[in-house]
This record gives structure tokens, C-alpha cells and sequence, in this order.
């Protein structure tokens, strides 16, 4: 290991700060009854850096909530089961730009420059180490095991409001916030998909998604299936072969593993920084194809399971039916029927469908989605996608019809249910650069324009004088006395012939 020999690994972050200088101090106005400016729905790395970058832009009043019971209990830690990050080492994350903030700067001052370079992708659980220390280093102080329940609008009140319902340690309190962040990973636009050839299994407990806590120890001699095959299936199917499984199959609809992974050729600054501008069909038409070609595996998560023999892939092979006979799961695949399997996990992936988001479930009737924005050629629907909502370019919720819910601009989503709107998976490392900060800035315009009276009172206000005219009354010239000239004060000059507006300034 080629550590450094500081005693103090984050002497650099510590200084980047001290030179950034101190936060603004909070400049949005109090209102009675309402107890914060803006909620971030989640502690994760999103909500950490929505918190650092609101309160240096001078919002104070954010309070973070995450339904994990602590940090031990992030996603990063239980759900997420790669090796590796999917994304580039060098991306800009969390840190939004403040490069001794960044992963980089955290693991060289912790492990070398040289153990760096020699990664190839960012190690999860390494990640999931700095997301906690940028969460501690930060002071971001998270409300762990806390739910969001449910968001109401508030009708009255001198500025726009939402009641939101928390539930913590069984006991349910409502707060009142202004403006609400959704930064709620990756099943936070709608709900994790079980097909329902699956679900009698799932209500046996026989069955789980790859969102769901799995105790893959228990699985050591089992035959496993995995249906899905995108990287958190063979993420899933991994994890399960090196507990021991005896055999794990995993079972893809297409006739090929996805390998082109699409998305990649957006991934440049004219595109990437200015998506939200193009036109919608063009938006439709990339995230189509994103959707149509599959989303694909990193090799070495392919690697991964190709090097246990009991491992065994089956192509063309959607699910026909399951059915549960005593403690196994009979499946009809492809060509083959009455294929039994101990337990099976689904890498099925994630809906965007707002009406199964408890919090926002009395809202989704209000909100617009890209059907109500854009109608496709009949070859390009895609009723999942046409479900997702069309998110403005603060990333914040818009109303079906204008007029009716206004108030719906004061939430802004930052999870994977906003990708058809911008183009990338909002949550990952690669959304953080671009929207986090445009989100930051809609949200403070939205509070200076809600509160504007009061802030043109505030900017007409009297101001007292640094200083009096006696500071400098000394240096005023009286006229009549000798000129600067003479009395030394200025240097001599050749006499020039003086102009009608020279002599003006005679007494």
C-alpha cells in the first residue's frame, strides 16, 4: 500500500474549505408554521450534495431524512451488488468540483497516488467509505430511519407550502417545508418491478427482487434463478454463486446478452450539458433507444459469473408461468418447462410510475408525464416510458393542466424516474455535475420570487454610512487660496494656454 505519511489524510479538504470561505448566512425569510425551507428525501450521496450546495447558495433551512436505519444500512452496503462502480473513476461526483472534496483526493490521501492509478473503476464498498466521510466531513446531519409518508399541498399561508407526514420509531409527526427533494435512489420514481408470474412466489417467500434485502448465505446448496439480465441480475447472480449456491441460472428475454451500451455516444459537453433543451421527440427518441437496446453489463460482471461452471445462461427464455409446489418454484421458460428452482431472485428492474409511490400518490393525478407532453409515431410508443414524469429544467415536477397545480414546480425529483427529461439516470455519479446545481438554482428562485416583496423592502432599506464628511473635509478645496500648484501639493506643470473651458473654473 502506498500510503501517505500525513498525519491528518484530509489536511487538503480542510484547507479547500478554509479557502472557499464561510457558507452564506441564510437569506430566505421565516414564515410562521412553517418549520423548513426545503426536505431532501434521502442521506445518500444525491442528498449530501444537495445539502453542502444549498447551504452554499445561502439556503440554511434544509433538514435530510433517509428511511435507512444509518449509514451501515445504505444501499451502497446492502443493495448494491457490484464489485465496482459501472461509471469512470474520474467522473465528477458529489464533491460538484471541489477536487479535494472529490473520491480521488479522499483514497490517494488514504491509500497512494500509485494504488489510484492502479484502479480500474471505483471498489463499491471504498465508494460507500467515502460517501460517509463526505457526509461527516460536510456536517450534513441526516435524519436516519425516517420516512416520507405523505406530501399535501397547503391552500393558504403567505407562501407556497407543503405538510409532509414523517413516520420515525413507529410515531408519526407532520412538518411543514417549502420546497421538497426527491433524492430517493433508484426505485425513488415509482416502485421495484415483479413481473407477476413472479409474485405468488414473492408472497411465498420463495422469491425477491434485487431491490429487497437477500441473505444470500441462505442460498449455499440451493438452485437459484435469476430472471433479468441486466447488471444488478448478474450482480445478484454473482454474489449468489460465491455464497456457495449449487447452481444459479439466469434467464434473458433476448436472444443476446445487451453490449452496446448506447447511452454512450450523448456522453459529451455540447450534449450532455445543454439535454434538457432539445426537443422532445429527440428526448423520446433516445431514451427509446436506450430502452430498446438493454441496458448492459459491465465484462467483469460477466466475468464474474463465467468463471463458476454451475453457472448456466438461458437466452429467448422469458417466463412463461411459476407456479410453487411445497418449497420450490416450478418454472415454464422459453423452451423449457418444469424447471424447478429453490428460490428466485427478480433483476426485473424499476417502474416509473408515480401512483406507486406512497408520498406521492395523492399527487400523481396532478402531474404531468411525457404521454401528456409528447405523442410518439405509432413504431416508437413505449407506454413505461410515456408513464415517467416530464420534469422541468430544475428538475422539478410539472402540472397535467396548467392552472391546476401550481405548487407541483416546488418538488424536484432526483431519482431514475427523471431520465427521459434529462438523459442520463438521475442519482448516478454522472447527473451530479449538471443537475444537482441547476436544481439549486431553481429552488433559490423560486424562494427569492415567492418572498419578493419582502426582499425589495429589504434592498430599498436605509443604509448607514461607512463614514461621515468629516473624513474627509480636510482634502476639499476652498477656492480663492493658493492653487495645489502652489502650495506644493501637486507637481509643477509647464503653464498651457488656458480655454474658454479652463477659464470657467476661475473664481
Amino acid at each position: 500500500m502506498n500510503a501517505i505519511t500525513s498525519p491528518d489524510p484530509d489536511l487538503l479538504a480542510r484547507e479547500t474549505l478554509r479557502l472557499l470561505g464561510p457558507a452564506p448566512d441564510n437569506w430566505v425569510p421565516e414564515h410562521a408554521g412553517i418549520t423548513h425551507d426545503v426536505l431532501v428525501v434521502g442521506g445518500g450521496q444525491s442528498g449530501t450534495a444537495y445539502a453542502f450546495a444549498l447551504r452554499r447558495a445561502g439556503i440554511a433551512r434544509t433538514t435530510v431524512i433517509d428511511n435507512a436505519s444509518g449509514p451501515a444500512a445504505s444501499a451502497w452496503r446492502l443493495r448494491a451488488r457490484m464489485q465496482k462502480l459501472r461509471t469512470p473513476k474520474n467522473l465528477v461526483g458529489p464533491e460538484l468540483g471541489l477536487p479535494a472534496l472529490s473520491f480521488q483526493a479522499w483514497y490517494e490521501a488514504r491509500e497512494g497516488a500509485k494504488a489510484y492509478a492502479a484502479l480500474d473503476r471505483i471498489p463499491r464498498l471504498a465508494w460507500a467509505d467515502y460517501v460517509d466521510w463526505l457526509r461527516d466531513f460536510l456536517g450534513v446531519a441526516v435524519r436516519w430511519g425516517t420516512h416520507l409518508l405523505r406530501i399535501d399541498h397547503v391552500t393558504d399561508g403567505a407562501v407556497p407550502h407543503f405538510r409532509v407526514t414523517l413516520q420515525h420509531g413507529g410515531e408519526q409527526r407532520v412538518e411543514t417545508v417549502r420546497k421538497i427533494v426527491l433524492a430517493t435512489g433508484v426505485s425513488g420514481g415509482g416502485a421495484p418491478f415483479v413481473p407477476p408470474v413472479l409474485q405468488a412466489a414473492v408472497d411465498a417467500g420463495l422469491a425477491a427482487h434485487t431491490a429487497s434485502t437477500i441473505d444470500f448465505a441462505a442460498l449455499r446448496g440451493k438452485t437459484v434463478a435469476v430472471v433479468g439480465a441486466a447488471a444488478s441480475a448478474f450482480d445478484a447472480a454473482g454474489v449468489a454463486l460465491e455464497a456457495g449456491a449449487h447452481a444459479v441460472h439466469l434467464f434473458a428475454r433476448r436472444d443476446h446478452i445487451a453490449a452496446s451500451p448506447v447511452a454512450r455516444t450523448r456522453a459529451y459537453p455540447g450534449l450532455y450539458d445543454h439535454y434538457h433543451s432539445l426537443p422532445d421527440a429527440l428526448r423520446w427518441s433516445q431514451a427509446l433507444r436506450y430502452r430498446r437496446a438493454g441496458s448492459t453489463p459491465p465484462s467483469d460482471a460477466l466475468d464474474r459469473v463465467l468463471r463458476h461452471p454451475h453457472f448456466h445462461l438461458h437466452l429467448s427464455a422469458p417466463w412463461r408461468s411459476a407456479r410453487v409446489e411445497g418449497a420450490r418454484v416450478v418454472a415454464d421458460a422459453g423452451s423449457a418447462s418444469s424447471l424447478p428452482f429453490d428460490f428466485v431472485i427478480a433483476g426485473t428492474g424499476y417502474s416509473s410510475e408515480p401512483l406507486q409511490r406512497p408520498e406521492l400518490a395523492a399527487l400523481a393525478p396532478h402531474i404531468r408525464r411525457w404521454r401528456d407532453q409528447y405523442t410518439p409515431p405509432p413504431d416508437a410508443r413505449d407506454d413505461e416510458l410515456a408513464a415517467s414524469p416530464f420534469l422541468g429544467a430544475g428538475l422539478e415536477l410539472q402540472e397535467k393542466t396548467p392552472g391546476a397545480a401550481p405548487w407541483l414546480r416546488h418538488i424536484h425529483v432526483h431519482n431514475p424516474g427523471g431520465f427521459a427529461s434529462v438523459g442520463v439516470p438521475l442519482g448516478d455519479v454522472p447527473s451530479m455535475r449538471r443537475d444537482i446545481p441547476a436544481a439549486v438554482a431553481r429552488i433559490g428562485h423560486d424562494l427569492l420570487h415567492a418572498d419578493l416583496a419582502l426582499h425589495q423592502a429589504r434592498i430599498d432599506a436605509d443604509v448607514a454610512p461607512d463614514f461621515g464628511a468629516e473624513r474627509y473635509a480636510a482634502a476639499l478645496w476652498q477656492g480663492g487660496g493658493p492653487s495645489p500648484a502652489a502650495s506644493g501639493h501637486v507637481p509643477q506643470a509647464p503653464e498651457a494656454p488656458q480655454t474658454p473651458r479652463q477659464s470657467a473654473l476661475a473664481p
